[in-house]
């Protein structure tokens, strides 16, 4: 399993390429279509699926641009399905953009796996930064989007955000994993689950 981390998205959110045999998926899409279409080419990459962590603008705002130049189809958690078409409930309105997104292709739910290039992707519910809040673990690699970052936890002020609702997701199902596994974050540098259990 092979991982690209594009750190340039806006309010600089990070754009995971996950691979391997030339497929894979792109976690999240906040970075221009343009840069993720220089990795997809420079390594003959094709994408399978677009998943997304959540539905909040910076993780997003690309997200049909890339839908269209890959042909891959665009995976949400279905409490945050609607979302995509509202810029009230998508926080882009919060900007003054006003951007709704067709809708996904797919709907997950808490346990759905996925495959790509001979990897399996388990999905992983994690409500509390909004309520549509996903972690994808592949291997001893977990993607948690704006749940968990190094040394910090998503905010919970935004839309349907829960504190109470965050804790648990983070005590009770992503402190459970193995230390070793490695977290990549939907902003920041990657950390493991052990480094986290010590600090929260």
């Amino acid at each position: 399993m092979l991982i690209e981390c594009l750190p340039t998205g806006m309010f600089d959110s990070n754009c995971y390429i996950v691979y391997n045999n030339n497929e894979g998926i792109i976690i999240d899409a906040g970075v221009s279509t343009e840069e993720v279409m220089k990795v997809l080419d420079e390594k003959k990459i094709k994408i399978k699926y677009i998943v997304l962590t959540h539905v909040h603008i910076d993780h997003i705002c690309h997200v049909d641009e890339l839908r269209e130049k890959t042909g891959a189809e665009v995976l949400v958690h279905e409490n945050d399905s609607k979302k995509l078409l509202d810029p009230g409930l998508n926080g882009s309105g919060l900007y003054g953009q006003r951007m709704s997104f067709k809708a996904a292709d797919r709907v997950l739910k808490d346990g759905d796996e996925i495959s790509a290039g001979g990897i399996n992707f388990e999905i992983i519910h994690t409500p509390g930064h909004s309520s549509g809040c996903i972690c994808i673990k592949a291997e001893n690699r977990l993607f948690t989007g704006d749940t968990l970052f190094k040394m910090a936890r998503g905010r919970t002020d935004l839309g349907d955000g829960d504190e109470e609702e965050i804790l648990f997701s983070i005590r009770n199902k992503l402190m459970t994993l193995d230390e070793k596994t490695i977290v990549y974050p939907g902003h920041g540098p990657a950390t493991t689950i052990g480094a986290e259990k010590a600090y929260h």
